[in-house]
């Protein structure tokens, strides 16, 4: 039987990592020189794994803006394939005690699933509350990735995993980056749905909610009692803060009426229907108008233009969006 570290580090689990780090990149320049010589490659970074010379290298930064901006980090391809092998082999031993209602970065869930099973239990407190009044807490956790305490969450890894060669492996890659961990990173997916488990359990266990869904760090507790949940609110903001060395966001925890409509995941739901969001169709029509602007090439327009609408039709489809969907395309913004 092969021990915990044998099979992280097993020729056959780093290849098995190298494809799978190579998905939507084996053209991009550091994927091109790694594969050139790549049993070389596989077979020195087993190496430097069985030896424990393995250290981890610098990071390239680069801004995204969405919802709101966020800095990137991304490690070596090197790198990438060793979070790879790493998540092969521990994944699924923290994956068995995850709760069901965490819904980030794992097989089965996502966005869509956490919505439909948000609007399952406003179904369902709908016909069981006396006057069918209900309410949600919203929260997220302010600057989650940048929050995380290494100390902590070595912690919490122990808790699971005894090996001590996996461990330093999983000391090395936390250590690569500091304050938090960052975002970019297959591990740090992990490692944050891990930090957060605690939360889940807090949850659950202690304040007992039968209506609580997570992805990542934005999560809902859904229920009758408005009191309740305020007083829920303060228990999930010192348990963070004393358990975690977490903070709630302060202007994104509130309190409010379902019937209000709760904004999720990119969605509104509201009324029994699923609703886009306002601030995300203005954002995607603002950069079909830039993509239609750019004149480099008409091979140029029409590839950013059809990658861009494939991506708004996939997420415009979950909704009840048709008839929006039809005005934008009568008026030529898709």
């Amino acid at each position: 039987m092969m021990y915990l570290y044998d099979r992280v580090v097993d020729f056959a689990n780093l290849h098995q990592a190298y494809v799978a780090a190579r998905k939507c990149k084996r053209y991009r320049p550091s994927v091109l020189r790694f594969g050139f010589c790549l049993e070389e490659n596989l077979l020195a970074l087993e190496r430097e794994l069985r030896q424990k010379t393995y250290r981890h290298g610098g990071y390239r930064e680069f801004t995204v803006v969405e919802a709101k901006r966020r800095t990137i980090k991304a490690a070596p391809f090197s790198d990438r394939v060793v979070h790879h092998a790493l998540c092969n082999v521990i994944e699924p031993i923290f994956e068995r005690s995850f709760i069901f209602d965490s819904y980030a970065c794992r097989k089965g869930k996502g966005t869509h699933a956490a919505v439909r099973r948000l609007e399952k239990y406003i179904h369902t407190l709908r016909h069981t509350a006396a006057d069918g009044a209900s309410y949600c807490l919203k929260c997220d956790i302010s600057k989650y990735f940048d929050s995380i305490d290494h100390d902590v969450l070595r912690s919490l890894i122990r808790k699971k995993i005894r090996d001590e060669n996996v461990l330093w492996l999983c000391d090395v890659i936390i250590a690569s980056n500091a304050p938090g961990i960052p975002i970019g990173n297959l591990t740090s997916q992990l490692f944050a749905n891990i930090y957060l488990n605690e939360l889940d359990y807090f949850v659950k266990r202690v304040l007992h909610e039968r209506y609580y869904i997570r992805y990542m760090d934005d999560f809902l507790i859904l229920g009758n009692d408005k009191k309740h949940l305020r007083e829920d609110k303060e228990r999930i903001g010192i348990f963070l803060s004393e358990r975690l060395r977490l903070q709630l966001h302060p202007k994104k925890a509130e309190i409010f009426p379902c019937a209000h409509g709760i904004d999720f995941l990119g969605y509104v739901v509201r009324d029994g229907r699923r609703l886009l969001r306002t601030t995300t169709v203005r954002r995607f029509l603002k950069r079909q108008k830039r993509v239609r602007a750019f004149e480099e090439s008409a091979a140029a327009v029409s590839m950013h233009a059809d990658g861009g609408y494939a991506s708004w039709r996939g997420y415009a489809h979950f909704a009840d969006a048709y008839m929006l969907t039809q005005r934008l395309s009568r008026d030529g913004a898709i």
